[in-house]
C-alpha cells in the first residue's frame, strides 16, 4: 500500500520558517518524483516545488523560488520542504504527491499539474500569520 504522509504545518508569523516532511512508503523515490502541492481557499491547487531522485533534479515554482529548498533523504524514504521568509500569501494546505517517472525540471518545462501525480498525502495546514 502506497502512503505518504506530511508533517510540519503550522502557525508561524510573517518572516518565519517552516520545515515540512513528507514520509512515503509502498513506492521508490528512484522512480517515482515527489511535489509539493498548495492550495488555499477558493484558489486551485498549484505545484510550488519537485525533486526527482532519478536525476537529482529540482524545480520550484516562481513564487517560491530562493525562499523554499526541497530535498529528499532516499534512505528514510522522506522528501523535506524547508520553508523560509514566509509570507502570509503562503498560507495554504499543503499537500505531497507521487508521479511516476517524472522529472522535475519538467515541471516548469511542461507546466505539469497535479493530474500527473497519481498519489495524495492527506495534507497539511500551513498559516502565515502578519
Amino acid at each position: 500500500e502506497v502512503q505518504l504522509v506530511e508533517s510540519g504545518g503550522g502557525l508561524v508569523q510573517a518572516g518565519g520558517s517552516l520545515r515540512l516532511s513528507c514520509a512515503v512508503s509502498g513506492l521508490s523515490l528512484e522512480k517515482y518524483a515527489i511535489g509539493w502541492f498548495r492550495q488555499a481557499p477558493g484558489k486551485e491547487r498549484e505545484a510550488i516545488a519537485c525533486s526527482s531522485s532519478s536525476d537529482g533534479g529540482t524545480w520550484y515554482a516562481e513564487s517560491v523560488k530562493g525562499r523554499f529548498t526541497i530535498s529528499s533523504d532516499n534512505a528514510k524514504n522522506t522528501v523535506s520542504l524547508q520553508m523560509n521568509s514566509l509570507k502570509p500569501e503562503d498560507t495554504a494546505d499543503y499537500f505531497c504527491a507521487a508521479g511516476y517517472l517524472i522529472l522535475a525540471q519538467s515541471m516548469g518545462v511542461m507546466s505539469l499539474g497535479p493530474e500527473y501525480f497519481e498519489y495524495w498525502g492527506q495534507g497539511i495546514q500551513v498559516t502565515v500569520s502578519l
